[in-house]
């Protein structure tokens, strides 16, 4: 049997709007429409290449109660995928389980409107699926819990956040070790855990600042079990394979586009898997038609600059910031502020897509002028004093003008 193509994706978070404007031909935030772009071009890469499956690892969205269009535009890209023919395999992330268990999931509407080739897997199932080229395969699911019914049991309910940790850490380990025996039942069939959790040794990043809920972790160990052909993780936006070299890959697809600087150097995209019975091969992805919206810092020392708007401009000049999300970040002496033209600045990074601002870090410890280290201790008279002795003021000039300033001090203070 040939290997069964399989394209696994996570963490779209639509609805992340920071660094964006209303883009008036579509009424939606144009950094929502770069997200969007993104998944068109998942779309349009799944079809055009015929593949067998798609896995959504799940945090379809950014808030827990999306709206209506957001809704609307992932999901008529998520049939468009299921219309020609491919199934698509999606478990709930933290971003897309309501706050109380009891209330449906973001994603949960495919299911009850029974759209056909559309399977949104719950805590806990297996199920043995067809793909488009015919070929049977196991998918298990261990998406992220619903910790609301377990944290609020009465002998949980004093339980300290740490002790909680460790339960939810033992609950999903129970759960996927259960779910392995399962999966041990039909050794014939190559099978695919889908996960949405964090995982002791994986790489964090940006997720953390965006992270709805508490946390929760699974050992490496259990996902390393042999019974699995590939474990197909979200949650963790950095892509990374935490059993490299080995059988199986643990990987994290990570997120399709960057939703801050923190990721500014990570790769964004999707994984192409080829999953056979014992042998699975990845590949990941940047992008199709389209790549993820680039970040861009411009560091620029300024302290040693005779003019330091030159400097940074010039720095500018140096990186190409064309479409980007670009921000500058400047060391100065406190007496450079002055000096700097933010109007020149910013008529500079006009070429970015957004400029994210220009932070300035003072350095009030060099004196040059001075050649002094305490100055906030010194009264205007000694600061004025220091200033004509290092200008070089003749002796008697300085005298009779540090009397005219004595004099105008002491006639504001009165």
């Amino acid at each position: 049997m040939p290997p069964i193509r399989i394209l696994h994706f996570a963490d779209l978070h639509i609805g992340m709007e920071r660094y964006g404007r209303v883009d008036p031909a579509t009424g939606l935030n144009n950094r929502v429409m770069d997200f969007l772009r993104r998944l068109s071009d998942l779309a349009d890469y799944a079809i055009d290449r015929r593949v067998d499956m798609v896995i959504f690892a799940g945090d379809a969205y950014k808030n827990r109660d999306p709206n209506s269009t957001y809704r609307r535009e992932f999901s008529w890209r998520i049939k468009h995928i299921a219309d020609n023919g491919i199934p698509v395999v999606m478990v709930p992330g933290n971003h897309d389980l309501p706050a109380v268990s009891a209330r449906a999931s973001s994603i949960e509407i495919f299911d009850t409107l029974g759209v056909p080739n559309v399977h949104v897997l719950d805590f806990g199932q297996l199920t043995i699926l067809k793909t488009r080229s015919g070929q049977d395969i196991q998918i298990a699911a261990a998406p992220y819990p619903s910790l609301s019914d377990l944290v609020h049991k009465d002998e949980h309910r004093s339980a300290s956040l740490e002790a909680l940790d460790q339960l939810i850490t033992e609950k999903m380990t129970e759960v996927i070790r259960a779910l392995a025996d399962q999966a041990r039942q039909r050794p014939h069939l190559p099978t695919v855990l889908v996960g949405h959790f964090s995982v002791t040794n994986a790489s964090l990043g940006s997720e953390r600042s965006v992270m709805v809920g508490r946390d929760v972790v699974a050992p490496l160990t259990v996902l390393t079990d042999p019974v699995w052909d590939y474990v197909a993780l979200g949650h963790i936006h950095k892509h990374q394979d935490l059993n490299p070299g080995a059988h199986p890959p643990v990987v994290y697809s990570g997120s399709v586009e960057r939703i801050d600087f923190g990721e500014e150097r990570e790769a964004k995209g999707w994984v192409m898997v080829e999953v056979s019975k014992g042998q699975t091969e990845f590949q990941f992805m940047p992008g199709y038609q389209r790549q993820a919206r680039r970040f861009v810092t411009i560091d620029c020392d300024c302290r040693k600059a005779e003019d330091p708007t030159q400097a940074v401009l010039q720095a500018i000049a140096r990186r190409d910031i064309s479409d980007t999300v670009v921000r500058v970040r400047l060391q100065l002496r406190q007496d450079q502020d002055a000096l700097l033209h933010e109007r020149d600045i910013r008529h500079a990074l006009e070429p970015a897509f957004y400029q994210a601002g220009i932070q300035k870090d003072f350095d009030f410890s060099t004196r040059s002028r001075l050649g002094l280290d305490n100055v906030e201790s010194m009264t205007p008279l000694q600061l004025l004093e220091r200033y004509f002795e290092v200008t070089g003021v003749p002796e008697e000039e300085r005298q009779q003008l540090l009397r005219d300033a004595s004099e105008i001090v002491q006639a504001t203070d009165a």
